[in-house]
């Protein structure tokens, strides 16, 4: 180490799938004396995150409670740059992390830039090469990457993208996505439901919130779902609503009719973990999803046009299905009645890591603040730590 103080690192935060991503790098963080975690959440999304804070036993070192009800990304924006600035500007952190494509991660990007701060983006290089599927998150990463200090990849393929965008490699690591450092921890120990499942039935398990789905595109996805319990009377439908009005309020007016469909309240992760593990089949518009069904073998249908995970389309682990009625009720029937399309795609393949990402993470940044930069640049380039 450079000196004999302590390293002063802030992790920010600020919606569940954050929090399931960042619990591993912070526990990892935690297990060296030599760093001081300073844990900032922004609550963007306040109930879910703060329920998702609970199950990993972190709590907040410096909570801005930012989440309003109807706030718009442009009056969020606003907000986080007022409140998150001051926090570090002041504090004298020598590092910065945060995870994904955000408001809160592209807002904490550009204060650490303009405050010539360190900053760390983890689940770094993933593209769909389109501003508005899915927005804004698109948006928010590849700004997010021209400004990021340090880089970790999910795989090879979100580090060739980073570098066709002109990175350099040297700052660029491919460490696997800590979301499944997080799901094989939970997942290790089944955790009891809180509801009963149907016995001889299929599970099928479906989660749906991406903006560019709202109006048309989610009653396309509504209206397959309800041909599909109707083609297959072996299968039960489970799906935790997303508290957005614009998807809960449609999914009871289409789908509470049907007694093949359950509609459940958002679950704790640990619980999620366990369905994700007792479906047959997964459909879903989540990014996270999309690495976390692979991991557990699970086939993945995404209900929407692109993918910034091409990884898993390319490996046959999951198909990219759009929103057109016909199109999710072919693809599902497939999975449903051939034997061989089923087991081709549910290889128990993790493409997105190995569940030690997080260790590896760290462990660059702290060959970083031992050794120094030209150190780092030649572990990566050496290949020696992934």
């Amino acid at each position: 180490m450079k000196d004999h103080g302590k390293i002063k690192v802030a992790c920010v935060i600020g919606t569940r799938p954050e929090v399931i991503k960042m619990a591993p790098v912070i526990y990892e963080l935690r297990r060296y004396p030599y760093y001081e975690v300073t844990l900032l959440c922004t609550a963007q999304h306040r109930e879910l995150m703060d329920e998702m804070l609970t199950i990993f036993s972190l709590k907040p070192d410096i909570d801005l409670n930012i989440m309003k009800k109807d706030q718009s990304i442009c009056t969020l924006t606003s907000e986080l740059f007022a409140k998150i600035e001051p926090i570090l500007k002041n504090k004298k952190y020598s590092l910065v992390i945060a995870q994904g494509d955000t408001t809160t991660t592209l807002v904490t990007a550009e204060v650490c830039f303009f405050n010539k701060i360190p900053f760390a983006h983890i689940e770094a290089g993933l593209r769909s090469y389109d501003f508005h599927q899915p927005f804004p998150e698109e948006l928010n990463r590849v700004f997010t990457a021209k400004l990021a200090t340090w880089h970790f990849a999910p795989s090879k393929e979100e580090r060739s993208n980073l570098i066709l965008e002109g990175i350099k490699n040297k700052r660029i690591f491919v460490s696997g996505n800590p979301v499944i450092d997080a799901l094989y921890m939970l997942a290790r120990n089944e955790r009891k439901l809180p509801f009963k499942l149907p016995e001889n039935k299929r599970v099928i398990l479906v989660t749906i919130h991406r903006r560019e789905n709202f109006g048309n595109p989610i009653k396309n996805i509504f209206s397959a779902l309800n041909r599909l319990t109707e083609i297959f009377n072996d299968i039960v439908i489970t799906y935790p609503v997303h508290p957005n009005p614009q998807v809960n309020k449609l999914a009871y007016e289409q789908l509470s009719h049907n007694s093949s469909i359950m509609l459940l309240e958002p679950l704790p992760y640990d619980a999620f973990v366990t369905l994700m593990n007792k479906s047959y089949l997964i459909m879903t518009d989540s990014g996270g999803l999309q690495e976390e069904a692979p991991a557990l073998g699970k086939p993945v249908l995404v209900l929407r046009k692109k993918t910034e995970r091409p990884l898993i389309i390319k490996l046959g682990l999951g198909r990219l299905v759009g929103t057109e009625i016909e199109s999710i009720i072919n693809n599902a029937t497939d999975l449903l009645t051939d034997p061989m399309q089923y087991q081709a795609m549910a290889k128990h393949i993790s493409p997105y890591g190995d569940g030690h990402a997080a260790e590896k993470i760290v462990n660059v940044i702290s060959h970083y603040f031992l050794h120094g930069l030209q150190s780092v640049a030649l572990r990566n380039e050496s290949d020696q730590a992934f």
